[in-house]
């Protein structure tokens, strides 16, 4: 059985990343397992486009996917932007429940 970060590596590799990081973050927020991801991605694709274009991309080679994932950061980035020391910054902490939980 394949883990949900798993899928999304296997969706994103059409992508053809040279550098590709997905880290389930589930634990830091309070809608259950396999919820919420941050994707690190650098693709020689990204080169001339903006980053909603890139993040087009990324849903796009997601598919039906991105209807089990409640949250994904994105963090795109040409290989160049890579190369240059690119800073991925760290993910917020969950700051409370969602409408979702009881009350």
């Amino acid at each position: 059985m394949t883990t949900r970060a798993e899928q999304i590596r296997d969706a994103l590799s059409v992508l053809e990343p040279l550098h590709l990081d997905v880290t389930d973050e589930s634990h830091m927020h309070s809608r259950g397992l396999e919820t919420h991801y941050k994707a690190v991605i650098v693709s020689p694709l990204f080169e001339g486009q903006r980053a909603i274009r890139r993040h087009q991309s990324v849903y796009a080679a997601m598919g039906p996917l991105m209807q089990q994932v409640h949250a994904l950061g994105l963090h795109t980035y040409t290989p160049a932007e890579w190369e240059a020391d690119a800073d991925v910054p760290d993910s917020p902490r969950c700051r409370g429940g969602s409408k979702h939980d009881p009350a």
